[in-house]
């Protein structure tokens, strides 16, 4: 039985809410639902990066690392859509910006 379309939740909603933590479901090609735990939301040049750790094993996807997805409007510009980022500077900036937020974190909580 298919759920109706209001009931599927909208994973770019969840990202977007900074109430909500809880994995995330998307759809791989196949339609065959992956979690993932959120990891944080990056802006870099003008768009929007959602850094993603699967929450069960994945092929080509070590226990240690997270995929970085970028928010692209579809076709119709009417929605917004997650696509694994595929270019590796991007990739690196996102994660470089990611770990310097986390070095300062880490600061801030040394001078509390």
């Amino acid at each position: 039985m298919a759920k109706k379309e209001e009931e599927i939740e909208n994973p770019i909603l969840k990202l977007l809410d900074p109430e909500n933590n809880d994995p995330i479901t998307l759809y791989d090609e196949n339609e065959k639902p992956v979690e993932f735990e959120q990891i944080a939301l990056i802006p870099y040049n003008d768009k929007l990066y959602a850094i993603l750790k699967p929450v069960a094993k994945m092929d080509g996807v070590a226990d240690d690392e997270a995929i970085v997805f970028s928010f692209e409007e579809d076709d119709s510009n009417e929605d917004q859509l997650l696509v694994v980022e595929e270019s590796d500077a991007v990739i690196d900036e996102v994660f470089a910006i990611y770990n310097k937020l986390l070095d300062e974190q880490d600061n801030a909580d040394k001078d509390a």
